[in-house]
């Protein structure tokens, strides 16, 4: 591991005022600090929001969920109040890593890295989420942008994630067994506004499937996706799996999100 300097600030703002072209921010760091530690990563600064109150809160309040950028995947599997609005999210988290990863990493550190194969993205989009920097909101829709690639510019913070609580929803994913990451994972919600069917795994970054929305539109059953073939030129295709594998397991993982979902 290189050196850096080490900065811990005590609130937003400044943490904002410490951001350089070569620092990076660190919430939970289970993407950066083995990518540090393999020298892959060389911050000449690290910003720790550890120390910044109220980054970690949890709250429900009507219909939206909302929850604090540093709050750590156990903390948000373990909230009575997540899995009482939305029980889908709640379990998801609980899936996450192994129990290291799930008790250091955050929500906002997975948001902001974008891995393709990360399981909150697929609930962000899936849900329709609304993430929130320190200085704008931007709608899930618009958040994900391609590979560890996402719509923050280089002066924002994730300060909190908020989620419509949805009509039913479930995530169910196909897990690599070593990492438990997501070789395929599938996110289906009914909402208010319509069906959403979010997967992550598949591809480069997070996606929607109008197609599958679409027929789950007219008929929320898993039977509606017969038929339903998914295009995988543009699929990821790896030592764990190829493009045409994780092409079938996107709908066999749909199908049975929407009969949990279902109930």
């Amino acid at each position: 591991m290189y050196n850096f300097n080490y900065h811990r600030p005590s609130s937003v703002s400044e943490a904002v005022g410490l951001i350089s072209e070569d620092a990076k921010i660190l919430a939970g760091g289970q993407s950066l600090l083995p990518t540090m530690k393999l020298r892959l990563a060389q911050p000449s600064d690290m910003i720790d929001l550890g120390a910044v109150p109220g980054l970690s809160d949890i709250s429900v309040e009507g219909s939206t969920v909302t929850i604090g950028a540093t709050a750590t995947h156990a903390s948000v599997a373990a909230s009575q109040a997540v899995a009482g609005a939305i029980p889908a999210l709640a379990k998801l988290a609980s899936g996450i890593g192994d129990a290291q990863v799930r008790n250091m990493g955050t929500i906002g550190g997975s948001v902001a890295n974008s891995d393709p194969a990360a399981d909150y993205p697929a609930a962000v989009l899936g849900l329709g989420a609304t993430i929130h920097t320190n200085s704008r909101t931007i709608a899930a829709d618009d958040f994900f942008t391609g590979i560890f690639e996402t719509a923050l510019a280089e002066n924002e913070i994730i300060t909190k994630v908020s989620f419509p609580v949805p009509q039913a929803a479930a995530y169910i994913k196909f897990v690599n067994p070593a990492s438990r990451f997501a070789i395929v994972g599938v996110f289906v919600a009914r909402t208010a506004d319509g069906v959403r069917v979010a997967v992550t795994g598949a591809g480069p970054s997070v996606f929607r499937l109008p197609e599958m929305e679409a027929a789950l539109n007219g008929n929320f059953s898993a039977s509606a996706l017969d038929g339903i073939s998914i295009a995988t030129d543009e699929l990821n295709s790896d030592l764990h799996a190829t493009a045409e594998y994780r092409g079938h397991l996107v709908t066999v993982m749909a199908k049975r999100a929407v009969q949990a979902a279902a109930g």
